[in-house]
């Protein structure tokens, strides 16, 4: 659910202290329609924005759906006045979040190729203000939201374990986080990936390690799990490109993170059609 402050701000952003642009007489319709092919996201924020402006949604299509250029993926009618107000918005969430989970589809695609198990994971790299959106086009795409927030998992990075050293760091988190919250401890070294493992790592993350070095810190990894009493899950990330996905899904790791998904997904391409 989208507050509605959120949406006022959105739309006072793009209208500004004076605009004449927009002040058409009348009723109109208007479609959202696709330039090119890809994965809709972002469908529920353009409802919410016509729908603050009374403006009548009469159809769409649904987050996840796939689209080809020229299909219409929205439909309004309404005050001629609101539903321009309201169509440049629409038009930049749901480029911008379909261009996300377009490149996410294409990921998952791509590790299929390989594993029918592995998870393809977006990260917190995402657009202040916009993480809910955002998140949820990684999810339309098939793709996995990673944690949402801080709060959601710990993170042991190379700068905890340089302060308090890796079982020390692990066990300093644990006591004063819920039963319910994971513990993910970054390693950098083959080595390294069993011993976060025997220190009580839920997830070890495989950090910027080439492919062949993921498969070998895996195989230690799995070894130095079946000695223990919980599930420990192998993640691989650092710059992973949708081409990289196959080689990192063959190495048998569960999850691929990829900042890339949120940070650099192109926006998919649309155009605001009234009349």
């Amino acid at each position: 659910m989208i507050p509605d402050s959120t949406i006022e701000q959105w739309l006072r952003e793009d209208v500004g202290h004076h605009d004449v642009t927009n002040q058409v007489p009348g009723q109109t319709t208007g479609r959202l329609v696709a330039k090119e092919g890809g994965v809709v996201a972002g469908i529920e924020a353009a409802r919410a924005v016509f729908a603050y402006l009374d403006v009548d949604v009469t159809d769409s299509v649904d987050a996840g759906d796939r689209i080809e250029a020229g299909d219409t993926v929205l439909e309004v009618d309404g005050p001629a006045q609101a539903v321009l107000r309201g169509e440049r918005v629409a038009v930049n969430i749901t480029g911008h979040a379909s261009g996300i989970a377009t490149k996410t589809a294409d990921a998952v695609a791509a590790g299929r190729t390989e594993s029918d198990d592995v998870r393809i994971a977006g990260t917190r790299k995402t657009t202040p203000g916009l993480r809910g959106i955002e998140k949820r086009a990684v999810v339309a795409g098939g793709g996995d939201t990673h944690r949402l927030d801080l709060s959601h998992m710990v993170m042991v990075k190379d700068n905890h374990v340089a302060e308090m050293g890796l079982k020390s760091a692990v066990e300093h988190f644990r006591e004063r986080a819920s039963f319910t919250t994971k513990i993910e401890v970054e390693v950098e070294t083959v080595a390294e990936a069993p011993r976060a493992a025997e220190a009580g790592a839920d997830i070890v993350l495989l950090d910027n390690m080439d492919p062949e070095t993921t498969a070998e810190a895996v195989e230690e990894l799995d070894a130095a799990a079946a000695n223990l009493d919980h599930e420990v899950l192998a993640e691989a990330s650092g710059g992973i490109t949708v081409e990289d996905v196959p080689e990192y899904a063959a190495t048998g790791v569960d999850v691929i993170s990829m900042g890339s998904l949120t940070h650099s997904a192109p926006t998919l391409d649309y155009s605001f059609r009234t009349g």
